[in-house]
């Protein structure tokens, strides 16, 4: 059995200067993600869990060291891929687990059929039908952005620009291109965040921080989920720019 792989990551809150200035000095030393096609981008979209006591987003909120989560990720709104991610963190060290599911298997979760969880050949499904079960694991909030991305084999790395978040709440249909969205960043800002295993290359720590970035502990699940709050003390029409995609 492999020891689990565990990658550091760092983000910062960039500002759309920074993100133009960074792009041309990433140009020369790193590559596109070949999944992201000609625009250079591709459009996430996930469906996170909790359980009955919000655990992932009490955890995160007091900074507990040791923590996860769980999330269905698709990619362009479309079912060619269903991920069931974990995603587990400690300190400055991250671990993401996945396993694919089918259309049908997301349909019977979203009614509460777990059952083939439990009979799943993969060891995550069986450990998140625990959880469902267990500690009532149930969908919080949608979670969308535009991500750009660019890799380095040196020090597997990679840094990715992620735009436009958005969050979804009310309707929980992973697969409803329309679904209505609410900007949690101001136009002007994005999430920037650098993954790497072994080391951090020096072309690359010579790119950041960006001069005018902020580092931040900034949790796009979190920062939906509050969003999501806002919206219910609101009475789900005041105060938030409502957009669909």
């Amino acid at each position: 059995m492999n020891a689990a792989r565990f990658r550091h990551e760092l983000k910062y809150l960039i500002n759309l200067p920074d993100w133009a200035l960074l792009k041309t000095r990433m140009a020369g030393v790193m590559e596109r993600d070949k999944n992201a096609g000609e625009t250079g981008e591709y459009w996430i979209r996930s469906l996170y869990f909790d359980d009955y006591w919000n655990s992932a987003f009490e955890d995160k909120e007091a900074g507990v060291e040791l923590r996860h989560k769980y999330r269905l990720r698709i990619y362009d709104c479309r079912d060619t891929v269903i991920n069931l991610e974990r995603k587990l963190k400690i300190g400055p060290y991250i671990h993401k687990e996945s396993a694919p599911i089918t259309r049908m298997q997301y349909g019977m979760l979203m009614e509460g059929n777990y059952l083939f969880l439990e009979k799943s050949e993969h060891k995550l499904l069986r450990e998140f039908y625990f959880e469902c079960t267990s500690r009532v694991m149930r969908p919080r909030v949608m979670v969308d952005y535009d991500r750009e991305p660019f890799v380095m084999g040196a020090g597997d790395v990679r840094i990715t620009f992620d735009k436009h978040v958005r969050a979804g709440f009310g309707k929980m249909d992973l697969f409803d291109p329309f679904l209505p969205m609410a900007e949690v960043l101001p136009a002007n800002q994005m999430i920037m965040e650098i993954k790497y295993t072994e080391f951090l290359p020096r072309i690359i720590r010579q790119l950041l921080p960006p001069r005018s970035s902020i580092m931040t502990a900034a949790s796009k699940y979190v920062l939906c989920c509050n969003a999501a709050v806002r919206e219910q003390n609101l009475n789900r029409t005041e105060g938030l720019q409502w957009t669909t995609r």
